[in-house]
């Protein structure tokens, strides 16, 4: 019994404890006054001035490179290719002699061809001469038919012999041109065995790209032998997605670079953009034309493309690790120097890249932000600034840290 007792009393002793202390706290927080809430304990934070300066909206695209036009270079007849006079490399001009085939059989084909035309030609002569017989001899009958020297017989006689002769040598005219074009095929066929490489349009000279033949070979018509290849000026060839289709125009200037030529940088312009977007990359193809004298750039490197589409000079600019959403807000933290608190300013963001970003909105925006910290602030938290920024205040001039932005 006295055990209940004791237990009994001890937990009323307890309670009597935690009511008194909750008396004690609330009397406290009253006299503090109301509306009066614990202090929140300082951050440390990185800051950046905001600045002017320039920025650009720049994408960047990964290709390749391509002759601007290419072709292949092959016989029209079969033969033996006799000699090749270029290499891969080599550089060849409109027109060039560029391989021979074996022409003995042409040559005498072209000597036959003249031999039938000798022939045809003599015939002609000879058929032209008993047509000029034929006519005279029917001149002579119808003079005597008027005096009435000659019968009727006679005269039809004359005139069947004159049509006669006349028809022989029409023939024969015909069988001349005909002698006549074969020789001229004939020599159109030698000519075939001296292969040169041609082109209506673009600049001189071309390089030879690949050779798929060597000398000796027996080739069949259009059998390849040499590709030609312009490689001044170049196409660089990107591929983009309908994100930035819209943006892209004809005209635009662009800037390509390689990792094999780390100190070469280019300047092109789009002069082509694909009607399409391919269904299985969802991708349209875009060239880009640009000069290369030197030939150092070649076709099939893999490139670079750099396309700008906007540049805002004298803008105001901010770290872009400085913008960040509260409540489904975008803004920055502005640091207030001589309070050493960061209030929370809803912005409004024009361009941005990687590194900076554009302030659109409000336009008189200056002063520090945060860059660093600031996921654990809130509007009007404490800061602890760097030590460099430890005896700065709000009316210290901003330091000038201007210049051009990407």
């Amino acid at each position: 019994m006295e055990k209940r007792k004791v237990l009994l009393g001890a937990v009323i002793f307890v309670i009597a404890g935690l009511i008194g202390w909750q008396v004690i706290q609330k009397i406290i927080t009253s006299s503090q006054g109301p509306g009066v809430e614990r202090q929140a304990a300082p951050v440390a934070v990185e800051i950046e001035s905001i600045k002017k300066g320039t920025i650009r909206d720049i994408s960047n695209f990964t290709g390749t490179l391509a002759p601007k036009s290419q072709f292949i270079v092959a016989p029209k007849i079969s033969g033996r290719l006799e000699q090749l006079m270029v290499d891969i490399g080599d550089r060849i001009n409109c027109n060039q002699l560029i391989a021979v085939l074996d022409d003995e059989e042409y040559s005498q084909q072209v000597r036959q061809a003249e031999a039938d035309l000798q022939v045809a030609q003599a015939n002609l002569e000879e058929s032209r001469i008993s047509r000029d017989v034929a006519q005279r001899e029917l001149e002579r009958v119808e003079e005597l038919h008027k005096k009435g020297i000659s019968a009727d017989s006679e005269l039809d006689a004359a005139k069947g012999i004159s049509a006669t002769q006349e028809a022989r040598f029409k023939v024969s005219q015909a069988q001349v041109a005909n002698k006549q074009a074969a020789l001229e095929a004939a020599k159109v066929r030698l000519s075939y065995t001296k292969i040169t490489a041609s082109w209506e349009e673009g600049v001189n000279p071309r390089v030879v790209g690949e050779r798929f033949v060597h000398e000796g070979a027996m080739l069949t018509p259009n059998a390849p032998i040499l590709s030609i290849l312009e490689i001044n000026p170049l196409l660089a060839l990107i591929y983009i997605t309908d994100k930035d289709y819209f943006r892209i125009k004809t005209g635009q200037k662009a800037s390509i670079t390689s990792d094999a030529l780390p100190d070469s940088s280019v300047s092109g312009e789009i002069v082509r953009i694909a009607p399409l977007l391919k269904e299985t990359s969802r991708e349209a193809r875009v060239e880009i034309e640009f000069p290369n004298p030197e030939g150092l750039f070649k076709p099939g490197m893999f490139i670079n493309v750099e396309i700008e589409f906007a540049a805002h000079e004298d803008t105001t600019v901010i770290p872009v690790s400085s913008v960040v959403k509260r409540d489904s807000q975008q803004g920055v933290f502005l640091v207030d120097l001589e309070k050493k608190v960061a209030q929370f300013i809803p912005v409004k963001v024009g361009i941005s890249n990687s590194e900076f970003a554009e302030i659109v909105e409000p336009i008189s925006l200056s002063g520090y932000v945060v860059i660093l910290g600031q996921h654990l602030l809130a509007h009007g938290s404490p800061v602890i600034l760097p030590e460099s920024f430890q005896h700065q205040d709000s009316k210290d001039p901003e330091r000038k840290t201007t210049g051009e932005t990407r």
